[in-house]
C-alpha cells in the first residue's frame, strides 16, 4: 500500500543546511541594503534546521528583524530576485502569516505582533520578518540556542515530532502539525526564557 503524502514528514539532519542558510541571509542582506532599517537588521537562521542533530522537514526557516517593519511593496521587489514571494498561508487562518500570536511576559503595543511571511519554494525557504522589538523574534532564537544546549530537550521535541507528522499524514498542508507542536513550545517557554535572560540575552 502507497503511504499518504506528508507535507510535515521529517528528515535526517542535512549538514547543507547550516551553509545554506548562511548564503541566503546573506543574499538577504545585500537585497534590503536600501530599505529604512536596514543597517541595524538582525538576520537569523531558526527552527529545526537551525538545531544539529535534529530531524526536520527540509525547509529552511530564516527570520529578518527590522525597525520599522518594512512596506509589504518595498520588500517584496527586494526580495523578488532572490526567489521569495509573499506568502498568504494554506487555508485563511493559517498561522503565523500577518501576524503572530501574542506570547511572553513583555507589555507591548499590538502592533509589535504584525509580521510579513515569505517563501523562496526553488531555495526551499520561508522568511519571517518581524520588528525588532517583537518579542517572537526574540523567542526564536532563544528555543533554537536552548535546544543547541539541552540534547535532552531536543530529542524529547524530535519525538513529538514524529507523533504529530504521522498524526497529520495525508492532509494537504502542515498547519494542523504547526499548531499541534504549540503545545511543546508553551510548556518550555518559561524555561527557555528564563535560561536565556540568565545569559544575558
Amino acid at each position: 500500500m502507497t503511504a499518504p503524502p506528508n507535507p510535515a514528514r521529517l528528515h535526517d539532519p542535512d549538514a547543507g543546511w547550516p551553509r545554506r542558510a548562511r548564503d541566503l541571509l546573506a543574499a538577504i542582506r545585500a537585497a534590503i541594503s536600501e530599505l529604512p532599517g536596514a543597517e541595524a537588521a538582525l538576520l537569523d537562521h531558526i527552527g529545526s534546521t537551525a538545531v544539529p542533530g535534529l530531524r526536520a522537514k527540509p525547509f529552511l526557516d530564516l527570520q529578518l528583524r527590522i525597525e520599522p517593519l518594512p512596506a509589504e511593496d518595498a520588500l517584496s521587489a527586494c526580495l523578488a530576485p532572490l526567489g521569495f514571494r509573499r506568502s498568504r498561508g494554506s487555508r485563511p487562518d493559517s498561522p503565523g502569516v500577518d501576524r503572530d500570536v501574542p506570547r511572553g511576559d513583555e507589555d507591548v503595543p499590538d502592533a509589535v505582533w504584525a509580521k510579513l511571511l515569505y517563501v523562496a519554494e526553488p531555495e526551499a525557504a520561508i522568511l519571517h520578518v518581524r520588528r525588532t522589538v517583537s518579542p517572537w523574534g526574540r523567542h526564536t532564537v532563544w528555543f533554537r540556542d536552548w535546544l543547541r544546549a539541552h540534547p535532552g530537550e531536543r530529542v524529547r521535541y524530535e519525538a513529538i515530532k514524529f507523533r504529530l507528522a504521522a498524526q497529520n499524514a495525508g492532509k494537504p498542508d502542515y498547519d494542523d502539525y504547526t499548531r499541534a507542536k504549540s503545545a511543546f513550545f508553551d510548556e518550555v517557554e518559561p524555561r527557555f526564557t528564563a535560561w536565556a535572560r540568565e545569559r544575558g540575552a
